[in-house]
């Protein structure tokens, strides 16, 4: 066998290491290896060659290897997974999301292009905590409906849904097929259809049985979307707890100037 058949076409055309340009090797390294992902040479889910294999073939140590695969890592366009059957893999490109709007998971994705979908955790209703009735201005302990969802972006969980509604406008949400649009639900069943929302954002590490759920090691760090959702004549009808893959999704604000604050006396203007 030709040992060249064996190596991959875009090896064969590597960055120039030489001494004449003042970035690092390692940076040159990532913006080839940029370069040939954006050409298509490597897809999402190719694997690299092995480091001391891609290193020896560049002519580095596998420390100047690493800095580089690191720096690509955290730019999301490769992932490097340990183990017998691991390696450094180019990553899916991650999913937009913008917030701006109100629309639902099932809107997003479908803006996105990505076929959306869920998986029924649970369904229960239960006495509200402290936090649950004051976000839904409700008493603390009235009866509120929990649906737990796993939501998939082309059959991938990229976000695990943890809802909270009120029992009282909504008495037979429970009843109805969960695997869709609740927001739709909502509107089309009740008349409440979700207009505006105060949203949190930050991040956290998932418990043993949330990283199971969404298909992540219990170290990854993951988004929280914390959501109250208000109909237009201001009746809370959601509180919700997501926590979203910030490996497959990115969050995105449109935002704008608005009229300036009027200036107290003494204020000054910078």
């Amino acid at each position: 066998m030709n040992p060249a058949a064996s190596v991959p076409k875009w090896l064969m055309d590597p960055p120039d290491l030489g001494a004449g340009s003042s970035l690092p090797a390692h940076t040159r390294i990532e913006q080839w290896l940029r370069q040939v992902i954006d050409r298509g040479d490597l897809v999402p889910g190719d694997r690299l060659p092995g480091e001391e294999n891609l290193a020896g073939s560049l002519g580095v140590s596998r420390m100047t290897l690493r800095q580089a695969l690191a720096s690509l890592e955290s730019l999301g366009i490769v992932v490097r997974k340990p183990g017998r059957v691991g390696g450094t893999f180019v990553s899916e490109p991650k999913i937009e999301c913008d917030l701006t709007g109100l629309a639902g998971f099932t809107e997003q994705m479908r803006q996105a292009n990505v076929r959306p979908g869920a998986r029924l955790i649970s369904a229960t209703t239960l006495p509200a905590t402290r936090q649950v009735a004051d976000a839904l201005s409700v008493e603390r302990g009235s009866p509120i409906h929990e649906i737990v969802r796993v939501r998939t972006a082309n059959r991938q969980p990229v976000a695990l849904e943890r809802a909270c509604f009120p029992a009282e406008p909504f008495p037979d949400l429970l009843s109805y097929g969960l695997t869709g649009s609740i927001y739709r639900l909502l509107a089309r069943h009740y008349g409440k259809r979700p207009h505006m929302a105060t949203e949190n954002l930050e991040p956290v590490i998932p418990n043993p049985d949330e990283a199971a759920w969404l298909g992540v090691d219990i170290t990854t760090p993951l988004l929280l979307i914390e959501r109250t959702a208000f109909t237009s004549a201001g009746l809370a009808v959601e509180y919700a707890r997501d926590l979203w893959r910030s490996d497959r999704v990115r969050i995105s604000l449109r935002t704008g100037l608005t009229s300036s604050p009027r200036l107290k006396p003494g204020d000054s203007r910078r």
